[in-house]
């Protein structure tokens, strides 16, 4: 069992970026009815996300954020001795992305530096990699930065998933300290539901050819995709969701020695409106407790929970709180966390061009 403890290590800092393209949901009609384009905005309470232009890596999105963090929080970067950088839309297949970062940002040379590919429940694992090599003592403040291009991913003919993601990128800047106190990670996986969630085509089992990149009917319903997008069965998903993640979170609460009353906010990876709804009812968690940013960002995958803390939980984290935070998806892998938040610098959102 993967069920990790922490003690005075914490996340000392925040920034988001995202692009200024906002693409309005229930204009996004090209392929759809209006009415059944209303429908689902209802559905999946997502009214609004971001598109990165052509040109726009999600590199860029966490670099952005790096530098607004960096310079609001004036992080002398010699002391930056670890860069992560989390995302399934790198910019090449190789080299690794972070090492391209730590050059844009000036960090050291001795500045280690590697990718993590995990999906929506890549910000909590990653927590607990840059964690654990912070508490080593052998780094000094490490910068965790996470980005999705996902808009690029999906096939805007797929009504099961061309509403639902959009992009942006996040930095976090994590250091020791003796006013943070423990924090508990719990790490799952299940690739028997591997094809949950899934791009078929474009890796080296199924190499890219003329026949994955055509457009065709991929269901009864007549969506159309190709081998190189991402699909989802959704009902399957929501099955996973509500039969592994409320246990998660009873584990987690448990090996913390913590109530769920204890605890002043619910962070859930914002995967659709209904989902998390259902799963605060599931839980019986007060609605203002569960915070949430789908509705002005869509799901934008591992993205999603430093989002949500960037931009709803601002004013709030200004006094100390403790956070349990839930990632869930592609894989089919999923995370949980508690921790204390004490004196973490949000920074402005950052719209990028």
């Amino acid at each position: 069992m993967a069920l990790l403890q922490f003690d005075k290590v914490g996340i000392l800092g925040m920034a988001a970026a995202v692009p200024e393209q906002r693409v309005v949901t229930r204009d996004y009609t090209t392929y759809f009815p209006p009415q059944d384009v209303a429908e689902i905005a209802d559905k999946t309470g997502i009214e609004e996300r971001r598109f990165t232009p052509e040109g726009i890596c999600a590199s860029d999105l966490v670099q952005a954020a790096a530098e607004k963090l960096i310079a609001d929080m004036k992080v002398d970067k010699e002391e930056i001795d670890l860069l992560v950088f989390v995302s399934q839309t790198p910019d090449y297949r190789m080299p690794a992305t972070a090492v391209l970062i730590q050059n844009r940002l000036g960090l050291s040379k001795q500045t280690m530096a590697f990718d993590l590919n995990l999906g929506c429940s890549a910000f909590v694992y990653a927590l607990s990699v840059v964690f654990s090599l912070v508490q080593s003592g052998q780094v000094r403040k490490a910068l965790l930065l996470d980005g999705e291009t996902r808009s690029r991913v999906y096939h805007p003919k797929d009504r099961r998933v061309a509403f639902l993601f959009g992009d942006g990128g996040v930095a976090a800047l994590i250091g020791n300290d003796a006013r943070f106190g423990k924090s508990f990670f719990s790490l799952n996986s299940d690739g028997s539901r591997e094809d949950l969630i899934k791009i078929k085509a474009g890796g080296y089992r199924f190499p890219s050819s003329a026949e994955t990149v055509k457009e065709k009917v991929v269901d009864d319903h007549g969506n159309i995709s190709t081998d190189e997008h991402g699909t989802m069965n959704g009902p399957d998903v929501f099955n996973f969701v509500i039969q592994e993640i409320p246990s998660d979170i009873r584990k987690v609460l448990e090996a913390a020695e913590i109530e769920k009353d204890s605890v002043d906010y619910f962070v859930f990876h914002q995967a659709n409106a209904f989902m998390n709804g259902y799963l605060g009812k599931k839980l019986k968690l007060p609605k203002e407790k569960v915070p949430s940013c789908i509705r002005d960002f869509g799901n934008t995958s591992s993205v999603s929970i430093p989002l949500t803390i960037v931009t709803q939980l601002k004013e709030e984290l200004r006094a100390p709180k403790k956070l349990l935070l839930c990632g869930f998806g592609v894989g089919m892998s999923w995370a949980t966390a508690v921790m204390d938040f004490r004196e973490c610098h949000i920074s402005e959102l950052v719209e990028v061009g």
